[in-house]
């Protein structure tokens, strides 16, 4: 069990901005939430009742937020989406720790789950399943920056149509309100399912090789490896044979143009 909640506060944003809400993406996903809840006998009963009061506070959080009509309630729209993924976020890690798995819960595994219904196609390369196991890539800051972007221009879009209904006093909020508790439910649904299935992290370069475009190269096996260090050292001892035997011919050279000449032996009379 963990001893206290996160005090972590996601960067506030402006709405239309790709780049800002791509921003609170990565600040919120930097830190997960700790949690109060022990592992669990029943974790599927458990991660349901979670989801339930989960569901039930973003909708009424929504809801309170959208109700100001108007120029008002468009000023509400990201405070409302902040405060859904603090709900949503700590329902993810509640859920982890009722399966007695929090500890396996990190950055690419919360944006899985927050996420994954919104932006499908921006965990195409990271996410992997096999069967009743899932594999994780390990993302790059690079990596985690470009799906957060697309995920990014996808809550944009979503937040602009939401913004419509803040001119429907009542209704709009009500409309918003359910939307919330069936967003909520759906990342539920992610989290449940992950936590059931086995899960694997792959330390791969390939994430950083899709940011930059080039393609790293693969690394030697063992045998291929040594080969080449024995190559490499036939090469070295050659060389520097050569070049002692270039040395060595040019110092006699040196010696015998400074060797002192005898003297003539004297001549009888």
């Amino acid at each position: 069990m963990n001893k206290s909640p996160s005090q972590q506060v996601p960067a506030v944003i402006a709405p239309g901005e790709p780049g800002r809400i791509t921003a609170a993406i990565l600040d919120f996903v930097s830190e997960v939430p700790n949690s109060r809840i022990d592992s669990s006998r029943e974790p599927a009963n458990e991660a349901r009742k979670l989801a339930s009061r989960a569901a039930q506070r973003a909708a009424l959080t929504a809801g309170s937020l959208a109700l100001p009509p108007g120029p008002l309630g468009w000023l509400t729209l990201l405070p409302e989406l902040i405060a859904i993924w603090k709900i949503q976020g700590q329902m993810v890690s509640d859920i982890a720790a009722a399966y007695g798995r929090h500890a396996s819960l990190g950055r690419e595994q919360m944006m899985w789950c927050l996420f994954r219904h919104t932006a499908a196609q921006a965990f195409r390369d990271l996410v992997v399943r096999m069967g009743d196991r899932l594999i994780f890539r390990r993302m790059s800051w690079g990596v985690a920056q470009r799906v957060a972007k697309q995920i990014g221009v996808k809550l944009t879009q979503r937040t602009l149509s939401k913004g419509l209904s803040r001119w429907l006093p009542v209704v709009g909020a009500l409309g918003v309100g359910a939307y919330a508790y069936y967003d909520t439910g759906q990342v539920a649904a992610t989290a449940i399912e992950m936590f059931e299935s086995e899960m694997t992290i792959e330390e791969t370069a390939d994430a950083d090789a899709a940011t930059t475009g080039k393609p790293k190269p693969a690394p030697k096996s063992k045998p291929a490896a040594k080969a080449a260090r024995r190559v490499a050292g036939k090469l070295v001892d050659k060389a520097v044979a050569t070049a002692a035997r270039k040395v060595a011919g040019a110092a006699q050279k040196t010696a015998g143009k400074t060797r002192p000449k005898k003297p003539d032996p004297p001549q009888r009379g």
